[in-house]
Protein backbone atom coordinates (compact mmCIF):
# COMPACT_ATOMS: atom_id res chain seq x y z
CA UNK A 1 0.00 0.00 0.00
CA UNK A 2 1.31 3.22 -1.22
CA UNK A 3 0.09 6.49 0.12
CA UNK A 4 1.71 9.41 -1.62
CA UNK A 5 -0.60 12.33 -0.58
CA UNK A 6 0.12 13.58 2.44
CA UNK A 7 -3.85 14.65 2.74
CA UNK A 8 -4.10 11.39 3.68
CA UNK A 9 -1.98 10.50 6.44
CA UNK A 10 -2.57 14.01 7.96
CA UNK A 11 -6.18 12.94 7.88
CA UNK A 12 -6.16 10.23 10.55
CA UNK A 13 -8.81 10.11 12.76
CA UNK A 14 -8.56 13.07 14.80
CA UNK A 15 -11.37 15.12 15.74
CA UNK A 16 -12.13 19.01 15.46
CA UNK A 17 -11.75 19.72 19.07
CA UNK A 18 -8.22 17.54 19.55
CA UNK A 19 -7.09 19.81 16.03
CA UNK A 20 -7.59 22.70 17.45
CA UNK A 21 -6.55 21.85 20.61
CA UNK A 22 -2.86 20.75 18.83
CA UNK A 23 -3.23 23.79 16.81
CA UNK A 24 -2.86 25.97 19.94
CA UNK A 25 -0.28 24.20 21.48
CA UNK A 26 1.97 25.16 18.30
CA UNK A 27 0.88 28.90 18.28
CA UNK A 28 3.95 29.90 20.22
CA UNK A 29 5.47 28.36 17.23
CA UNK A 30 3.73 29.80 14.19
CA UNK A 31 3.97 33.36 15.89
CA UNK A 32 8.16 32.74 16.72
CA UNK A 33 10.43 35.14 15.09
CA UNK A 34 11.61 33.87 11.80
CA UNK A 35 8.11 32.29 10.84
CA UNK A 36 8.59 31.37 7.02
CA UNK A 37 5.21 30.90 4.87
CA UNK A 38 5.54 28.68 1.77
CA UNK A 39 5.58 31.33 -0.43
CA UNK A 40 8.75 32.74 0.65
CA UNK A 41 10.84 29.91 1.00
CA UNK A 42 13.82 29.45 -1.96
CA UNK A 43 11.70 26.41 -3.01
CA UNK A 44 7.62 26.08 -2.61
CA UNK A 45 8.35 21.87 -3.30
CA UNK A 46 7.56 19.64 -0.40
CA UNK A 47 10.49 17.53 1.59
CA UNK A 48 9.52 13.99 1.31
CA UNK A 49 9.45 11.91 4.32
CA UNK A 50 9.81 8.28 3.41
CA UNK A 51 7.56 6.59 6.55
CA UNK A 52 8.58 3.15 6.62
CA UNK A 53 5.70 1.80 8.12
CA UNK A 54 4.26 -1.69 9.83
CA UNK A 55 1.05 -1.63 8.42
CA UNK A 56 1.01 -5.53 7.96
CA UNK A 57 2.37 -8.27 9.66
CA UNK A 58 3.22 -8.70 13.80
CA UNK A 59 4.22 -4.92 14.21
CA UNK A 60 0.48 -3.90 12.29
CA UNK A 61 -0.77 -2.46 15.98
CA UNK A 62 2.68 -0.41 16.31
CA UNK A 63 2.41 0.60 12.72
CA UNK A 64 -0.71 2.17 13.23
CA UNK A 65 -0.14 4.42 15.77
CA UNK A 66 3.17 5.36 14.49
CA UNK A 67 1.20 6.80 11.72
CA UNK A 68 -1.24 8.56 13.74
CA UNK A 69 1.38 9.90 15.92
CA UNK A 70 3.19 11.21 12.79
CA UNK A 71 -0.29 12.61 11.27
CA UNK A 72 -0.39 14.89 14.28
CA UNK A 73 3.48 15.78 14.84
CA UNK A 74 3.27 16.75 10.68
CA UNK A 75 0.37 19.24 11.28
CA UNK A 76 1.81 21.40 12.96
CA UNK A 77 4.84 21.24 11.33
CA UNK A 78 3.23 21.94 8.34
CA UNK A 79 0.64 24.54 10.10
CA UNK A 80 3.91 25.95 11.85
CA UNK A 81 5.53 27.00 8.10
CA UNK A 82 6.75 23.90 7.15
CA UNK A 83 10.55 22.67 7.48
CA UNK A 84 12.73 25.91 5.90
CA UNK A 85 9.63 27.14 4.79
CA UNK A 86 8.44 24.33 2.52
CA UNK A 87 5.68 21.79 3.35
CA UNK A 88 6.05 18.16 4.12
CA UNK A 89 5.02 15.48 2.64
CA UNK A 90 4.44 11.73 4.25
CA UNK A 91 5.35 9.20 1.71
CA UNK A 92 3.93 5.51 3.59
CA UNK A 93 4.70 2.22 2.08
CA UNK A 94 4.31 -0.69 4.28
CA UNK A 95 7.05 -3.08 4.81
CA UNK A 96 4.97 -6.11 6.01
CA UNK A 97 7.36 -5.92 9.56
CA UNK A 98 9.49 -8.00 7.40
CA UNK A 99 13.46 -7.43 6.82
CA UNK A 100 13.66 -8.21 3.33
CA UNK A 101 10.63 -5.98 2.49
CA UNK A 102 12.22 -3.24 4.62
CA UNK A 103 15.26 -3.37 1.99
CA UNK A 104 12.73 -3.20 -1.16
CA UNK A 105 11.01 0.25 0.82
CA UNK A 106 13.89 1.95 1.25
CA UNK A 107 15.04 1.25 -2.48
CA UNK A 108 11.75 1.87 -3.69
CA UNK A 109 12.44 5.36 -1.07
CA UNK A 110 15.33 6.38 -3.13
CA UNK A 111 14.67 5.60 -6.78
CA UNK A 112 11.07 5.52 -6.96
CA UNK A 113 9.62 8.80 -4.74
CA UNK A 114 12.66 10.58 -4.36
CA UNK A 115 12.25 11.10 -1.29
CA UNK A 116 14.79 13.44 1.03
CA UNK A 117 14.86 10.97 3.81
CA UNK A 118 13.66 7.79 5.48
CA UNK A 119 11.99 7.45 8.54
CA UNK A 120 9.77 5.41 11.10
CA UNK A 121 11.02 1.51 11.42
CA UNK A 122 10.34 -0.50 15.25
CA UNK A 123 10.88 -3.41 14.71
CA UNK A 124 14.80 -4.43 15.17
CA UNK A 125 15.15 -6.96 12.28
CA UNK A 126 13.53 -4.76 9.73
CA UNK A 127 15.92 -1.73 10.54
CA UNK A 128 19.48 -4.06 10.51
CA UNK A 129 17.72 -5.88 7.33
CA UNK A 130 17.07 -2.14 5.50
CA UNK A 131 19.97 -0.25 6.99
CA UNK A 132 22.61 -1.25 3.82
CA UNK A 133 19.64 -0.01 1.29
CA UNK A 134 19.81 2.74 2.82
CA UNK A 135 23.70 3.30 3.47
CA UNK A 136 24.11 2.30 -0.27
CA UNK A 137 21.27 5.08 -1.60
CA UNK A 138 23.12 7.50 0.87
CA UNK A 139 19.66 7.92 2.11
CA UNK A 140 19.42 9.34 5.71
CA UNK A 141 17.37 6.94 7.78
CA UNK A 142 15.80 7.98 11.14
CA UNK A 143 14.24 5.13 13.01
CA UNK A 144 11.23 4.78 16.08
CA UNK A 145 12.95 1.58 16.90
CA UNK A 146 14.84 0.70 20.55
CA UNK A 147 17.30 -2.11 19.85
CA UNK A 148 21.09 -1.62 20.22
CA UNK A 149 21.83 -2.08 16.67
CA UNK A 150 21.73 1.62 15.61
CA UNK A 151 24.15 2.67 19.27
CA UNK A 152 26.53 -0.21 18.34
CA UNK A 153 27.65 1.42 15.17
CA UNK A 154 27.37 -1.95 13.21
CA UNK A 155 25.05 -0.26 10.81
CA UNK A 156 26.22 2.79 8.95
CA UNK A 157 26.78 6.60 8.69
CA UNK A 158 23.13 6.72 7.42
CA UNK A 159 21.16 5.54 10.55
CA UNK A 160 19.79 7.37 12.88
CA UNK A 161 18.09 6.93 16.05
CA UNK A 162 17.50 10.34 17.58
CA UNK A 163 14.09 10.30 19.55
CA UNK A 164 13.70 7.04 21.46
CA UNK A 165 16.56 5.55 23.58
CA UNK A 166 17.93 1.77 23.19
CA UNK A 167 17.74 -1.73 24.80
CA UNK A 168 20.87 -1.11 26.43
CA UNK A 169 20.35 2.08 27.84
CA UNK A 170 16.78 1.42 29.06
CA UNK A 171 18.32 -2.12 30.98
CA UNK A 172 20.91 0.08 32.71
CA UNK A 173 18.79 2.58 33.61
CA UNK A 174 16.37 0.38 35.19
CA UNK A 175 18.38 -2.44 36.77
CA UNK A 176 19.48 -1.04 40.08
CA UNK A 177 15.42 -0.37 41.01
CA UNK A 178 14.96 -4.14 39.93
CA UNK A 179 16.98 -5.84 41.97
CA UNK A 180 16.51 -3.00 44.99
CA UNK A 181 12.41 -3.76 44.86
CA UNK A 182 11.87 -7.23 42.96
CA UNK A 183 14.00 -9.71 43.43
CA UNK A 184 17.58 -11.22 42.98
CA UNK A 185 16.97 -14.19 41.36
CA UNK A 186 15.55 -13.66 37.97
CA UNK A 187 14.25 -15.57 34.39
CA UNK A 188 13.94 -13.82 31.36
CA UNK A 189 11.27 -14.50 28.30
CA UNK A 190 12.06 -12.64 25.52
CA UNK A 191 11.45 -12.71 21.34
CA UNK A 192 13.65 -14.21 19.29
CA UNK A 193 15.02 -12.02 17.50
CA UNK A 194 17.08 -8.95 17.17
CA UNK A 195 15.40 -6.66 19.91
CA UNK A 196 14.82 -10.00 22.05
CA UNK A 197 18.79 -11.08 21.68
CA UNK A 198 19.48 -6.89 22.73
CA UNK A 199 17.52 -8.04 26.69
CA UNK A 200 19.50 -11.51 26.77
CA UNK A 201 22.61 -9.61 26.26
CA UNK A 202 22.70 -6.49 28.47
CA UNK A 203 20.04 -7.73 31.35
CA UNK A 204 22.72 -10.44 32.87
CA UNK A 205 25.52 -7.69 33.59
CA UNK A 206 23.52 -5.08 34.18
CA UNK A 207 21.76 -6.92 37.09
CA UNK A 208 25.23 -8.84 38.11
CA UNK A 209 26.42 -5.36 39.05
CA UNK A 210 23.56 -5.00 41.32
CA UNK A 211 24.06 -8.07 42.98
CA UNK A 212 21.90 -10.13 41.37
CA UNK A 213 21.37 -13.15 39.01
CA UNK A 214 19.97 -13.97 35.77
CA UNK A 215 18.89 -17.82 36.32
CA UNK A 216 17.75 -18.92 33.02
CA UNK A 217 16.62 -17.51 29.86
CA UNK A 218 13.73 -18.37 27.49
CA UNK A 219 13.77 -17.01 23.75
CA UNK A 220 10.43 -17.60 21.95
CA UNK A 221 9.59 -16.78 18.38
CA UNK A 222 7.45 -13.28 18.00
CA UNK A 223 4.84 -15.20 15.58
CA UNK A 224 3.71 -17.59 18.26
CA UNK A 225 0.53 -17.99 19.16
CA UNK A 226 0.43 -20.66 22.37
CA UNK A 227 3.26 -19.91 25.02
CA UNK A 228 1.82 -22.52 28.02
CA UNK A 229 4.64 -25.14 26.53
CA UNK A 230 7.17 -22.89 27.58
CA UNK A 231 6.48 -22.13 31.15
CA UNK A 232 7.69 -25.35 32.47
CA UNK A 233 11.28 -24.02 31.89
CA UNK A 234 11.05 -21.16 34.36
CA UNK A 235 13.10 -22.65 37.44
CA UNK A 236 10.79 -22.96 40.68
CA UNK A 237 13.56 -20.33 42.32
CA UNK A 238 12.79 -18.09 39.94
CA UNK A 239 12.04 -14.96 42.20
CA UNK A 240 11.48 -12.44 39.42
CA UNK A 241 9.59 -13.49 35.66
CA UNK A 242 11.19 -10.24 33.21
CA UNK A 243 8.84 -10.45 30.31
CA UNK A 244 9.41 -8.45 27.10
CA UNK A 245 6.69 -9.93 24.48
CA UNK A 246 5.72 -8.80 21.11
CA UNK A 247 3.52 -8.74 18.40
CA UNK A 248 -0.31 -9.86 17.89
CA UNK A 249 -0.20 -12.35 20.70
CA UNK A 250 0.66 -10.42 23.61
CA UNK A 251 -2.75 -10.80 25.26
CA UNK A 252 -2.73 -14.63 24.90
CA UNK A 253 0.83 -14.25 26.24
CA UNK A 254 0.05 -12.67 29.25
CA UNK A 255 -3.09 -14.62 29.87
CA UNK A 256 -1.71 -17.88 29.53
CA UNK A 257 0.76 -16.77 31.95
CA UNK A 258 -1.53 -16.28 34.71
CA UNK A 259 -3.20 -19.20 33.80
CA UNK A 260 -0.16 -21.11 34.83
CA UNK A 261 0.57 -19.17 37.76
CA UNK A 262 -2.87 -18.88 39.24
CA UNK A 263 -2.56 -16.46 42.75
CA UNK A 264 1.35 -18.06 43.32
CA UNK A 265 3.46 -16.44 41.08
CA UNK A 266 7.33 -14.80 41.22
CA UNK A 267 7.24 -10.96 41.37
CA UNK A 268 6.57 -9.46 37.55
CA UNK A 269 8.58 -7.30 35.79
CA UNK A 270 7.66 -6.19 32.25
CA UNK A 271 8.33 -3.98 29.84
CA UNK A 272 5.01 -2.64 28.24
CA UNK A 273 6.10 -4.46 24.99
CA UNK A 274 4.11 -7.33 26.37
CA UNK A 275 0.86 -5.09 26.73
CA UNK A 276 1.06 -2.44 24.26
CA UNK A 277 -2.00 -1.99 22.74
CA UNK A 278 -3.52 -4.23 24.71
CA UNK A 279 -6.14 -3.19 27.49
CA UNK A 280 -5.18 -3.98 30.87
CA UNK A 281 -8.51 -4.54 32.14
CA UNK A 282 -9.05 -7.12 29.66
CA UNK A 283 -10.92 -10.34 31.08
CA UNK A 284 -8.12 -12.50 32.49
CA UNK A 285 -5.18 -9.86 33.23
CA UNK A 286 -5.99 -9.72 36.65
CA UNK A 287 -3.18 -11.23 37.78
CA UNK A 288 -0.82 -8.54 36.22
CA UNK A 289 -1.96 -6.31 39.46
CA UNK A 290 0.94 -5.21 41.63
CA UNK A 291 3.22 -6.23 39.23
CA UNK A 292 5.84 -3.78 37.54
CA UNK A 293 6.36 -2.60 33.69
CA UNK A 294 8.92 -0.37 32.21
CA UNK A 295 7.04 2.46 29.74
CA UNK A 296 8.86 5.20 27.86
CA UNK A 297 6.04 7.53 28.19
CA UNK A 298 3.15 6.44 30.16
CA UNK A 299 0.14 5.10 28.63
CA UNK A 300 -1.86 6.75 31.70
CA UNK A 301 -2.29 10.32 32.43
CA UNK A 302 -0.06 11.26 35.39
CA UNK A 303 -0.67 13.89 38.10
CA UNK A 304 2.43 15.79 37.15
CA UNK A 305 1.99 15.98 33.87
CA UNK A 306 4.16 18.97 32.03
CA UNK A 307 1.74 20.94 29.45
CA UNK A 308 4.37 19.58 26.78
CA UNK A 309 2.78 16.11 28.01
CA UNK A 310 -1.18 17.49 27.41
CA UNK A 311 -0.56 19.06 23.86
CA UNK A 312 1.02 16.00 22.57
CA UNK A 313 -1.58 13.53 23.95
CA UNK A 314 -4.37 16.13 23.09
CA UNK A 315 -2.80 16.40 19.22
CA UNK A 316 -2.46 12.25 18.77
CA UNK A 317 -5.52 11.51 20.26
CA UNK A 318 -5.33 9.51 23.34
CA UNK A 319 -7.67 10.22 26.13
CA UNK A 320 -6.35 9.72 30.04
CA UNK A 321 -6.20 5.75 29.55
CA UNK A 322 -4.23 6.09 26.68
CA UNK A 323 -6.70 4.90 24.46
CA UNK A 324 -8.05 6.78 21.38
CA UNK A 325 -10.75 9.38 21.82
CA UNK A 326 -14.00 8.36 21.68
CA UNK A 327 -13.09 4.36 21.54
CA UNK A 328 -12.04 2.99 24.57
CA UNK A 329 -11.07 -0.51 22.82
CA UNK A 330 -8.32 0.67 20.73
CA UNK A 331 -5.49 1.70 23.10
CA UNK A 332 -2.50 3.12 21.61
CA UNK A 333 1.84 2.32 22.19
CA UNK A 334 1.93 5.23 23.87
CA UNK A 335 5.11 3.76 25.57
CA UNK A 336 6.47 3.87 21.81
CA UNK A 337 5.10 5.89 19.32
CA UNK A 338 6.17 9.29 20.99
CA UNK A 339 9.75 8.25 19.54
CA UNK A 340 7.85 9.44 15.74
CA UNK A 341 6.66 12.61 17.45
CA UNK A 342 10.48 13.26 18.58
CA UNK A 343 12.28 12.26 15.40
CA UNK A 344 10.46 14.36 13.43
CA UNK A 345 11.05 17.88 15.38
CA UNK A 346 15.17 16.23 15.29
CA UNK A 347 15.04 15.78 11.57
CA UNK A 348 13.57 19.52 11.41
CA UNK A 349 15.97 20.87 13.33
CA UNK A 350 19.07 19.14 11.50
CA UNK A 351 17.57 20.45 8.23
CA UNK A 352 17.21 24.00 9.50
CA UNK A 353 20.69 24.09 10.74
CA UNK A 354 22.16 22.11 7.51
CA UNK A 355 20.18 24.72 5.63
CA UNK A 356 18.69 21.53 3.69
CA UNK A 357 17.82 22.55 -0.02
CA UNK A 358 17.60 19.13 -1.38
CA UNK A 359 19.01 15.56 -1.80
CA UNK A 360 22.22 17.32 -2.93
CA UNK A 361 22.78 18.28 0.89
CA UNK A 362 22.51 14.59 2.32
CA UNK A 363 25.36 14.65 3.70
CA UNK A 364 25.46 18.42 5.63
CA UNK A 365 22.25 16.85 7.06
CA UNK A 366 24.18 14.11 8.20
CA UNK A 367 26.49 16.11 9.85
CA UNK A 368 24.05 18.74 11.19
CA UNK A 369 22.27 15.73 13.11
CA UNK A 370 25.90 14.29 14.42
CA UNK A 371 26.41 17.73 15.38
CA UNK A 372 23.43 17.66 17.75
CA UNK A 373 24.03 17.43 21.48
CA UNK A 374 21.01 18.04 23.34
CA UNK A 375 16.86 18.36 23.16
CA UNK A 376 15.30 20.33 25.77
CA UNK A 377 12.01 19.21 27.26
CA UNK A 378 9.23 21.22 25.62
CA UNK A 379 6.11 20.37 23.03
CA UNK A 380 8.49 19.26 20.50
CA UNK A 381 10.07 16.73 22.94
CA UNK A 382 6.83 16.16 25.30
CA UNK A 383 8.78 12.75 27.12
CA UNK A 384 11.26 14.46 28.63
CA UNK A 385 15.02 16.24 27.92
CA UNK A 386 17.37 14.08 26.10
CA UNK A 387 21.22 13.83 25.41
CA UNK A 388 22.15 13.02 22.05
CA UNK A 389 25.95 11.25 21.07
CA UNK A 390 27.13 12.27 17.39
CA UNK A 391 29.07 9.63 17.27
CA UNK A 392 26.92 6.91 17.86
CA UNK A 393 24.02 8.57 16.71
CA UNK A 394 21.63 7.07 19.48
CA UNK A 395 19.94 9.08 21.90
CA UNK A 396 19.50 9.29 25.77
CA UNK A 397 17.00 10.00 28.17
CA UNK A 398 14.37 8.89 30.68
CA UNK A 399 12.35 5.88 31.88
CA UNK A 400 9.84 5.22 34.04
CA UNK A 401 8.92 2.29 35.75
CA UNK A 402 5.51 1.81 35.87
CA UNK A 403 3.16 -0.13 38.48
CA UNK A 404 -0.40 -2.02 38.21
CA UNK A 405 -2.84 -0.21 40.64
CA UNK A 406 -6.56 -0.18 40.30
CA UNK A 407 -6.60 -1.14 36.81
CA UNK A 408 -3.71 1.22 35.59
CA UNK A 409 -0.71 2.04 35.36
CA UNK A 410 1.31 4.35 37.92
CA UNK A 411 4.72 5.71 37.20
CA UNK A 412 6.72 5.09 40.83
CA UNK A 413 10.16 5.24 39.34
CA UNK A 414 11.76 7.46 37.00
CA UNK A 415 15.10 7.66 36.14
CA UNK A 416 18.08 10.05 35.26
CA UNK A 417 19.43 10.35 31.60
CA UNK A 418 23.06 9.42 33.92
CA UNK A 419 21.52 6.46 34.61
CA UNK A 420 21.31 4.99 31.32
CA UNK A 421 24.53 6.42 29.92
CA UNK A 422 27.29 4.02 28.69
CA UNK A 423 30.79 4.60 26.50
CA UNK A 424 30.55 4.89 23.37
CA UNK A 425 31.32 1.05 21.42
CA UNK A 426 32.45 2.92 17.96
CA UNK A 427 32.80 6.60 15.95
CA UNK A 428 30.36 6.69 12.86
CA UNK A 429 31.87 10.59 12.37
CA UNK A 430 34.82 8.70 11.28
CA UNK A 431 33.32 6.55 8.47
CA UNK A 432 33.00 8.19 4.61
CA UNK A 433 30.09 10.38 3.53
Amino acid sequence: MTTSKASSLIGTRLNRRTALKGIAASAGLVAAPGFVRYSQAQSSAPIKIGFQSHRTGIGAAYGRWYEKTTAAAIKLINDAGGINGRPVEIIIEDDGTDPGRGAEVIGKFATQHKVDVAYGTLFSHVVIGSAPAAGEAKLPYFVVSEGHHVASTKLNRYVFQPGITDVKSQIQAMAPWIAGNVGKKVTQIFPDFAFGYDHRDYLPPALKAQGSEVIAQIAIPPTESSFTKYFPQIPADTEVLYHVMVGPAVLTFVKELGEFYGTNRPQLFGFIDSLEAVDINSPGLEFLDGSHFWEGSPRYAQDNDSEAQKAYRAAVGIDENGAALGDPKDVSTAAHMFGCWETLYVIKKAMEDSGYKGPEDRAKLVEATEALTAFAEGPEHPQGDKTFNGKIHQCFGHQNISKVEGGKLKVVHRTTIEDGLYEPEGDYTIQPL
